[in-house]
């Protein structure tokens, strides 16, 4: 009885299957909150932008909008099929393959260049497009100002993107975050000085807000590749040794994995520009509100991307190993990381709509009025969906690491477009909503593509499914 009581009075040591749990949990937030806080940086230029821009004005800001709208449908386009970046070198570092690694790298850098060149010159010619789409001639010839110097931006966002996914593959997120927190402040100078005329620098409005942006990522640019052939443990994978020889058989895999990623994208922000070309149907006024709540709720995001970002590197690597049980592990501990943060800032977003909103307009001026009473309207439909945003894009990157993307990239096409447009215009327009019914519909696609992707990863790790992995 003794020995029984004194057992039992002992502090008994965890069991392995908690232990691992809590070992996955440090892991995948060790290296989350890094790439999370890159790209919040990174949305912070986009942020900087609009807020800057905002002191021009409602038009101004709307103008903004469709120019942003514009750019990241290219910009999601060469982003995801780069994406296949991670989870490819991923996998060859967990199968101890350095080689492959380096190819992965080079050739993203390959496709980043192919994809994101023409799309720049594509650029110069979005007005004509804006205008057939129904939308505000003011407002397109605006966004076109725009965009004619913002475009050139894309080749070193694209390129900075592959080496920021190269140093996470790696475990050193930390890296890209420095990196961006040294552009933002270039970026925001650069905005003072060039969109209001301040610093002793020209007064060049929209041109000078794409002048600044570009500026900032070449610079992002340059500093990162630096970082790459100069730091360790980096520079041991040589990335631009032979950079010219081509490697068919990766270039191939990258599209092949990255285009359905692609698709994932293109799919969500095709429902968010179908949405705002809608909401242009409505007004300028309607646009400006639209893109307040839209930056808010893609500052939020930004958190359980990284943290679906550190998911497909996780899992990529349990891959590598073939260990099924660290794939599920994986998978699950970065969604519920995710949800837990999301309900958090959904409640902050119920709580004070009007107060958010102020940060971008100002929200004392009378001729702000009905802006200012929509877009805090926006943002509680935003609180709404706020947990299925993060679980979505958790989910396809989970599912990214498992190399599975063409499955993730069908329900998105349904959800996105069928279930989350479908309802945006029915509630939008025939049952007269307007904007906020737009919203809803937006929140009905999330909310759907989210449980699409949970089941999907769920089934996978109870069949104990993995890919095979690039051969050398």
């Amino acid at each position: 009885m003794t020995d029984a009581m004194t057992t039992a009075g002992r502090r008994a040591p965890p069991p392995l299957a908690f232990a691992a749990w809590r070992s996955e949990i440090r892991a995948t937030a060790a290296l989350a909150w890094p790439i999370a806080l890159t790209f919040l940086s990174e949305m912070a230029i986009a942020t900087t932008d609009t807020i800057i821009i905002g002191r021009l004005g409602a038009e101004a800001l709307a103008a903004a909008a469709l120019g942003l709208t514009t750019f990241f449908v290219f910009f999601f386009l060469a982003i995801g099929i780069t994406m296949a970046t991670a989870p490819l070198a991923a996998q060859a570092l967990g199968a101890r393959r350095p080689r492959l690694v380096r190819r992965v790298i080079r050739q993203g850098l390959w496709v980043g260049l192919v994809l994101s060149l023409p799309a720049s010159v594509g650029l110069m010619f979005a007005e004509p497009v804006l205008l057939a789409l129904g939308q505000p001639p003011e407002a397109a010839r605006g966004a076109q100002v725009y965009l004619n110097v913002f475009a050139w931006s894309l080749p070193f966002a694209v390129g900075f993107t592959v080496l920021r996914n190269f140093a996470a593959a790696l475990e050193r997120p930390r890296l890209g975050l420095w990196v961006i927190l040294a552009g933002i402040p270039l970026n925001a100078v650069l905005d003072y000085g060039l969109i209001l005329g301040r610093l002793g620098l020209p007064r060049l409005e929209l041109t000078g807000a794409g002048l600044a942006s570009a500026i900032a990522h070449g610079f992002m640019f340059l500093v990162m590749l630096a970082i790459a052939v100069r730091v360790r443990p980096l520079r041991r994978y040589h990335i631009l040794a032979r950079f010219w020889r081509p490697d068919w058989r990766v270039f191939a895999r990258i599209f092949r994995l990255g285009l359905p990623i692609a698709g994932i994208f293109l799919m969500e922000f095709g429902m968010i520009a179908g949405a705002l070309i809608m909401l242009g149907w409505i007004g300028t006024g309607a646009l400006a509100a639209h893109q307040i709540a839209l930056q808010l709720a893609a500052i939020t995001f930004k958190v359980p991307l990284g943290i679906a970002q550190a998911s497909t590197v996780r899992v990529g690597l349990f891959v590598g190993r073939r260990d099924v049980a660290g794939v599920k592990r994986a998978g699950w501990t970065a969604m519920g990381l995710g949800v837990v943060f999301m309900a958090a800032m959904s409640l902050v977003m119920w709580t004070w709509p009007e107060t958010l909103v102020g940060v971008f307009l100002d929200t004392s001026d009378p001729a702000n009025a009905g802006v200012v009473a929509l877009a805090a309207t926006l943002i509680l439909v935003a609180a709404v969906f706020q947990i299925g945003d993060g679980a979505q894009t958790i989910g396809a990157g989970a599912l990214r690491g498992l190399s599975d993307t063409f499955v993730p990239m069908a329900f998105a096409a349904f959800g996105y477009w069928v279930l989350g447009l479908g309802a945006s215009y029915l509630l939008g327009f025939p049952l007269g909503l307007g904007a906020v019914g737009v919203w809803i519909g937006m929140a009905v696609g999330l909310i759907s593509v989210a449980i699409f992707h949970v089941l999907r990863f769920r089934r996978l790790t109870r069949l104990g499914v993995l890919p095979e992995l690039a051969r050398d």
